[in-house]
């Protein structure tokens, strides 16, 4: 079977030791190791008032993040649309499609507000980023994406004609059937095919010992936030130490099944198995680590297991793969 392509999505996370201003500029960093790495697509997710994510202005970083990049796709994942008028939302993103012709893509999100009047809304910023309706008008509009964790989500996307993202790591029993829907949806909205790209939260290193180190350290805040407890990750230190409660660890067995973790030929057998059930040739990898260091060696290899330069290549990124392959050999 071939690989899926492999794309980021960086929610900015804070780690206890660090602070939020550190983890905006670790997402720059890391874009840069991903475009190097092979990776598709980096895009920044959109989060407010939470202690463990720094990235509240996506549209903003994802600028910063193309002003360091050249060759990969870089967007939000998403931005929440019922917080935002669509103009203004059209306005940015020709902005950055103006200074980055064929780079940028316009992911969305429902959350964050009233979601009676989001189909209109989509609909609105659909046809003013087609239409032309504000300035700039992009000549490469960018790229929209509906993401969603259901079966109404991808159904409106397939109504519209956009590219749908499913976010497994919300909902990892629901995608099989939402993109079912998306796709005869799209089918009759479009007469073409459709494909779509799985959102997963995945965690490597390189033992499945280290593995699971991470990922407890990832379910503890997952279950503190669920909670009530919305802190930044915890630290290893913090997680080994900690006793947890038996509502913590009734929370973090949900999560449990929705997160992939464990060595990277572990990993990329799980997550090879996923993209097949799904019927989607594209992964977009969400890692949460209290370290940007592990977060980065995670997302290396990533790209090591699924063989990223190789397919990069045969895509014409060939710049990536001639970097891997001079390290390789002390070039």
């Amino acid at each position: 079977m071939t690989n899926p392509r492999l794309s980021v999505l960086d929610q900015t996370p804070v780690g206890e030791d660090h602070t939020p201003d550190q983890a905006v500029r670790a997402s720059v960093d890391l874009a840069r190791a991903a475009e190097d790495l092979g990776y598709t697509r980096y895009w920044l997710a959109e989060h407010h008032g939470s202690p463990g994510f720094g990235g509240s202005a996506p549209e903003i970083l994802a600028g910063a993040v193309l002003a360091h990049t050249s060759r990969m796709r870089v967007g939000t994942g998403g931005v929440l649309l019922p917080r935002y008028h669509p103009a203004k939302v059209a306005e940015v993103f020709g902005v950055l499609a103006s200074l980055h012709p064929g780079r940028v893509d316009l992911g969305i999100g429902r959350a964050g507000g009233p979601a009676h009047d989001f189909p209109q809304r989509l609909a609105d910023l659909r046809a003013l980023l087609a239409e032309g309706g504000v300035v700039p008008h992009a000549p490469v509009p960018p790229q929209m994406w509906l993401l969603g964790a259901g079966r109404e989500s991808a159904r409106l996307a397939g109504h519209l004609g956009t590219e749908f993202a499913f976010g497994h790591f919300f909902s990892p029993a629901g995608g099989t059937a939402a993109f079912q829907d998306y796709r005869a949806a799209f089918t009759a909205s479009t007469g073409r095919r459709a494909g779509g790209a799985l959102a997963v939260r995945v965690v490597t290193a390189d033992s499945a010992g280290r593995a699971e180190e991470l990922a407890q350290s990832l379910l503890l805040w997952r279950a503190r936030k669920d909670l009530g407890h919305d802190r930044p990750m915890p630290s290893y230190e913090t997680t080994r130490r900690h006793r947890w409660t038996g509502a913590e660890l009734e929370r973090a067995k949900v999560h449990r099944a929705s997160l992939v973790s464990g060595a990277p030929e572990q990993v990329h057998a799980a997550l090879t198995a996923l993209a097949a059930a799904h019927g989607v040739d594209e992964l977009i990898v969400n890692t949460l680590t209290p370290d940007p260091a592990d977060r980065r060696r995670s997302y290396e290899l990533l790209a090591e297991a699924f063989d990223l330069p190789r397919l990069m290549g045969q895509t014409g990124n060939g710049l990536a793969y001639e970097r891997r392959l001079a390290r390789k050999i002390n070039l």
